[in-house]
């Protein structure tokens, strides 16, 4: 969908997996388009973003997704749902360039009639290369710059090559700043809703360092997450009490009104059964829940996990 054709009124989901659970998605966007009675009328789907397995320009979280390009790109298409390829890494240098199979992807990934397909980018080195090669995609600043200075987040923002901009989790909050923009800049704004990090984290940007370097193949020890209860993983019910969580009441009463339209929701690194509770969550009535559940858990060509 392009932005021209988007409306203010609705909030638009970007949703985490397009390599990594394409067999979800298989079965919940026909769902999702062909009985919109189940569905919030207010919500939509923007997108779907991922990277597949070993993806040299991939970052943020590793991605393992097995499934063929030219499938993932048919099922989009066949929606009308952007495409967003995670290419985050923040450490590529000028010889990681010229990957194949990163080429290939962008190559692959054209607009057509139906869909605009963007990237999710954090190196400015990796933006001005697919700029000059690929220029029909759109370009998401990643929310691995850490941006939790507002000061720099305004200025990312004013950056003409962003269409959207996503500000760190802690930033979700601020809401006598956020009630400033004009609404030029509420339309660049993409808010990460449902971040399980610890609110009080200091290593995040070392974080998604450490896998920016797994990527590139280099050695180093994994990164040692201080938080507390770091060992338990990702927790939607965790996530919930964190101060900077995005419920979807909220969306619809506070941050829709405010004019805000686009959100993000975490997860590449999940298994598909957590992804099915956000899309339970944020897009389905809750007395259509347990009829949505049953449509897919009863799908014999999807393993959940």
């Amino acid at each position: 969908m392009e932005k021209k054709d988007r409306k203010k009124d609705i909030a638009y989901f970007h949703l985490p997996g397009l390599f990594e659970f394409y067999d979800l998605y298989k079965i919940f966007l026909p769902l999702f388009y062909e009985h919109r009675e189940f569905f919030y009328d207010w919500c939509s789907i923007g997108s779907v973003y991922g990277a597949p397995a070993d993806c040299l320009w991939g970052g943020g979280r590793v991605g393992f997704g097995e499934n063929n390009a030219g499938e993932v790109l048919a099922l989009m298409r066949e929606y009308g749902v952007s495409a967003r390829l995670t290419f985050s890494n923040s450490l590529l240098r000028k010889e990681h360039l010229s990957d194949k199979k990163c080429n290939t992807l962008c190559a692959m990934f054209k607009n057509d009639s139906r869909t605009e397909n963007g990237i999710i980018i954090c190196s400015d080195l990796l933006l001005s290369y697919i700029r000059e090669r690929y220029p029909w995609f759109y370009f998401v600043s990643s929310t691995t710059k850490v941006l939790t200075d507002w000061t720099q987040f305004l200025a990312e923002l004013d950056r003409k090559e962003f269409r959207y901009v996503v500000p760190d989790f802690r930033l979700n909050r601020n809401f006598g700043k956020w009630k400033t923009l004009p609404d030029a800049k509420k339309e660049k704004v993409e808010f990460l809703c449902n971040e399980c990090c610890w609110f009080g984290c200091s290593d995040r940007k070392a974080c998604y360092e450490n896998v920016s370097r797994k990527v590139l193949g280099e050695d180093c020890p994994d990164h040692k997450c201080l938080a507390p209860d770091a060992g338990e993983g990702y927790v939607f019910s965790k996530a919930m009490k964190n101060p900077g969580f995005i419920g979807a009441g909220e969306i619809q009463n506070l941050y829709l009104p405010m004019g805000f339209s686009d959100y993000k929701i975490e997860g590449r690194s999940l298994g598909s059964a957590l992804i099915l509770e956000f899309l339970l969550y944020y897009m389905t009535k809750p007395d259509c829940r347990l009829p949505v559940r049953e449509k897919i858990y009863l799908n014999s060509s999807l393993d959940l996990f």
